[in-house]
């Protein structure tokens, strides 16, 4: 176990130094002539970014001073969205590269062609008396004394296209021409006007790609960034249960998930989201687990608006696993004390329908995870029951106990593309309402964000889940 372990250890560092190398490599050392100033910065940038990152995740958890951790948390995760799509923008320019490489050549290389029925292109500017007289027509006959200049027939003289152009020089001679080159060696012929030399085009797409990447990665966390901190949004979905009386026909439940207060989200972003649950109307208030990332103690004023949190049947509580990273009993107490009602493998019988709530899985390794007997065993199956359970996987159990709908989060959606992939593997709904057997599961793809405060590809939400009898 310890030897599988350290091969993965190893694995994951190898990958990690692989890929930092190669956005030091594309971002630093390929955009610049030689080693200097930009090449080292480069270097301590992306090593002082990979400490605060790791430096963030570590306090966090660690329960180091709440004031360090701030410190950290921004620098270091952003760090880790930007470094991730800078990769991602950089491996996709490898695509560019050759293509813009081929495109310059191609440019360069388009003065040079010959022109149509194999006649000589002449360069744009070149004086009237430079220009070759054309072959096969008849001209006046040469003489055998000197001439003023060149023709292009002479095998020995440089042709009009080696000549710069407009030239004010004198026009060559009988004697030798002065070269630079050994006797008898071809003139050096000159790169055509706007093109550039092979040194210079491989820095120029460098720079081009780097530059574009450097752009799109930086735009996108900073759009992903916004959408989170500008809060979560409203969405609204229409669940038919059958066993739900017509009465009850249009209840509504606001579903929130993931709020994860921390070192970044804090009492302002608290705020936003009750305001935007309020704004609803629910009759009922679910929020299902992952509300913090800290102690009671660090956490416990930006966790206060919660206390404002209005519906007609109440706001329930359940746990994350995050709350156990945080110390669960403690905020179990704390919102209680906000108001909330917390159901630790409970149950409450509402008017309409019966709503239960089980402990997060991560709670089996402190003796307190899910005990679905306890929460459901004894209940009237002929009435409609909803369960808040914090992670999709729990669905399995759900439908083993007859549950009419659970409502879940955790995902997030992925949180930033394309770790939806890897969430999507993990896990059975990655977001939205899927139904397994008689038995219906939302995913909510959270209010937060846990680690960067960003979001790519994952919109956070607060759904409004409005329940349909289907007697009506």
């Amino acid at each position: 176990m310890v030897v599988v372990f350290a091969l993965v250890a190893l694995a994951v560092v190898s990958v990690l130094v692989t890929s930092n190398w190669y956005l030091w490599r594309r971002l630093f050392r390929d955009t610049t002539r030689g080693p200097g100033t930009a090449r080292r910065i480069g270097g301590a940038v992306i090593a002082g970014g990979w400490v605060l990152a790791v430096g963030a995740l570590v306090a966090e958890r660690a329960g180091a001073p709440f004031r360090l951790q701030q410190i950290l948390a921004w620098p270091g995760f952003l760090w880790l969205a930007l470094s991730m799509y800078l990769l991602l923008a950089l491996l996709a320019g490898e695509v560019v590269r050759p293509l813009l490489r081929r495109f310059l050549e191609r440019r360069a290389g388009a003065p040079a062609s010959a022109g149509p029925a194999g006649q000589e292109r002449i360069p744009a500017g070149t004086a009237p008396s430079e220009r070759p007289e054309p072959t096969g027509t008849a001209g006046p006959a040469r003489t055998d004394g000197p001439t003023d200049t060149v023709g292009p027939t002479d095998p020995d003289g440089p042709t009009a296209g080696d000549r710069p152009a407009a030239s004010d020089e004198p026009a060559a001679t009988d004697g030798p021409a002065a070269t630079d080159g050994p006797v008898g060696a071809p003139p050096p012929a000159e790169a055509p006007a706007g093109s550039l030399a092979l040194p210079s085009r491989r820095l120029f797409v460098s720079r081009v790609v780097a530059g574009a990447a450097a752009a799109a990665a930086v735009g996108t966390v900073g759009h992903g960034t916004y959408g989170v901190l500008n809060g979560p949004s409203v969405k609204r979905v229409t669940v038919p249960l059958a066993k739900l009386p017509r009465a009850a026909h249009g209840y509504r439940i606001a579903v929130v998930s993931d709020i994860h207060l921390g070192p970044v989200l804090g009492r302002g972003f608290a705020r936003k989201v009750v305001d935007t649950i309020n704004s609803t109307q629910p009759d009922l208030i679910a929020v299902v687990g992952d509300l913090v990332d800290g102690s009671v103690k660090d956490l416990g004023p930006a966790a206060a608006p919660l206390a404002g949190l209005k519906a007609r049947d109440g706001a329930y509580f359940v746990t994350g696993n995050h709350e156990y990273f945080s110390g669960a009993e403690q905020w179990v107490a704390e919102v209680r004390r906000l108001g909330l009602l917390p159901l630790e493998n409970a149950r409450t019988e509402l008017r309409h329908f019966d709503l239960a709530g089980v402990n997060d899985v991560a709670g089996e390794d402190e003796g307190q995870g899910p005990d679905y007997a306890k929460a459901l065993g004894d209940r009237d199956r002929a009435r409609a029951c909803v369960l808040l359970a914090h992670q999709p996987v729990q669905i399995h159990d759900a439908v083993d106990h007859g549950v009419d709908l659970q409502l879940s989060g955790h995902t997030h959606g992925g949180q930033l593309w394309p770790g939806n992939l890897v969430a999507g593997a993990a896990n059975p709904t990655l977001a939205g309402l899927e139904r397994y057997g008689d038995t219906q599961l939302y995913v909510s793809r959270g209010a937060g964000a846990w680690g960067p405060p960003t979001r790519v590809g994952a919109e956070s939400d607060i759904t409004v889940i409005e329940l349909a009898s289907r007697q009506a």
